[in-house]
């Protein structure tokens, strides 16, 4: 039978606790008469939960020792003496219990909660920043985040150089220093202060160690467009209008007609394309807008043709036909042994501007057109590029490319390319 009531004062022992009254809704407490603050909460399902309560930097602060069953009433008494023990000491063991969760937060962890958090980040950016920590900083996952310091950053660096190369040292160290900016302003120890004050990264820029990356500047020159087209047109299948090689063909093409990213074009879907608009919709760009471009003849009727089989929302659907095309670096080697051309796919990109150029294009079209930001150009902040007026532009564009697919464009294009005016490609 019941000895104790609720929320009476009684000398906690593993009989008062066995014996307290469980509440038909609730709870309630029974508070030790020897050591003040120590105390058993009951709740309505039986539960019996030592605490202790305790008033700490002017807040009153309640933490749980463990329930009966696990701890005895004597070692929950010890652990509440010790407990108070420290707050009269000048000690908060609750900013010290946080403090050692947030120094225990990994690596991994940490890029879990920067992924939530950094939602307009895009999908391939993500991505290669899984890839980094999974490839060349695998063994640093499980790493409590304060645990890596700068000496290891500047030696794995140079390690990542000597057997990747200098570039991929540069992208990875870039992605953990994006991350590990994220922890510093995330976790604190529970008192206001960082649990990473200073960012390790940051000592390859303190030492100049940074590689310099040398931006490449090619484009398929204006007498290689018929041999590069012509070599495209044999990925295709005579016998399948909708075969794999299709649309390996119509996915490099069309990056050529509008200066797509590679990312949005394999983004794209056809709930993005309005073929009697003539448009087509990019919502995850690498500068974070939405964009609207228009659609030349040429990219109209590819699109046309693509979407008179459609089996997937992709435009460009991966292999396995469910979700959308990675590089198809296959047949970008077969293209480059039939033509003798030795190309990549932003420099379809960067060959669309280039004539865009040489067409005395306006520069402010151009950047609209490949989806450049002008958030610091003064003057594009009073002109209004809206849909209808990039239209001439990207037909104009889209038309020079079939003439030269047919060896009848002579305009003299500048080679190499340069970046449209304030931009990089």
């Amino acid at each position: 039978m019941p000895t104790s009531t609720p929320n009476q004062s009684v000398r906690i022992s593993n009989t008062t606790v066995e014996n307290a009254a469980v509440p038909k809704s609730g709870q309630y407490f029974l508070r030790d008469t020897d050591l003040r603050c120590f105390a058993v909460r009951i709740t309505a399902k039986g539960v019996r939960s030592y605490i202790v309560e305790k008033r700490i930097n002017g807040r009153n602060v309640r933490t749980t020792l463990g329930r009966h069953g696990e701890l005895t009433a004597v070692q929950a008494r010890k652990k509440a003496q010790m407990f108070l023990g420290n707050v009269a000491m000048g000690i908060d063991p609750i900013a010290e219990r946080r403090k050692q969760l947030r120094r225990a937060t990994t690596l991994k962890a940490c890029f879990e909660d920067f992924k939530k958090a950094r939602k307009q980040l895009s999908e391939k950016t993500l991505y290669d920043y899984d890839r980094f920590l999974r490839v060349a900083l695998k063994d640093w996952r499980n790493k409590p985040i304060d645990a890596i310091t700068p000496q290891m950053v500047q030696t794995r660096f140079y390690k990542i150089s000597e057997n990747r190369g200098e570039s991929y040292a540069n992208l990875t160290m870039r992605a953990l220093r994006s991350i590990l900016n994220f922890a510093m302003a995330s976790y604190d120890d529970g008192s206001g202060e960082p649990v990473l004050p200073t960012n390790p990264v940051l000592i390859l820029t303190r030492t100049r160690a940074w590689h310099k990356n040398q931006r490449r500047q090619t484009v398929i020159k204006l007498h290689e467009l018929k041999p590069w087209h012509d070599a495209i047109q044999s990925l295709r299948d005579t016998e399948d209008p909708f075969s794999f090689g299709d649309t390996m063909a119509d996915f490099q093409l069309l990056l050529l007609f509008t200066g797509l990213r590679r990312g949005e074009a394999a983004r794209l879907k056809w709930s993005d394309v309005d073929l009697e608009d003539r448009t087509l919709y990019l919502r995850k760009t690498k500068n974070g807008e939405s964009v609207t471009l228009p659609l030349s003849t040429f990219a109209l009727e590819l699109l046309s043709r693509r979407q008179q089989n459609i089996l997937t929302t992709y435009v460009f659907p991966g292999r396995d036909g469910r979700g959308p095309l990675v590089e198809p670096k296959k047949q970008i080697a077969r293209v480059i042994e039939r033509s003798g051309i030795i190309y990549t796919l932003h420099d379809l990109r960067r060959t669309f501007i280039t004539i865009a150029e040489s067409l005395d294009i306006s520069p402010y079209a151009i950047k609209r057109l490949v989806n450049h930001k002008m958030a610091n150009d003064v003057t594009s902040g009073y002109i209004v590029s809206d849909i209808e007026r990039l239209r001439r532009p990207a037909q104009k564009i889209g038309d020079f490319l079939v003439r030269a697919f047919e060896g009848g464009a002579r305009h003299v294009i500048p080679f190499p390319a340069a970046a449209a005016p304030g931009e990089s490609l």
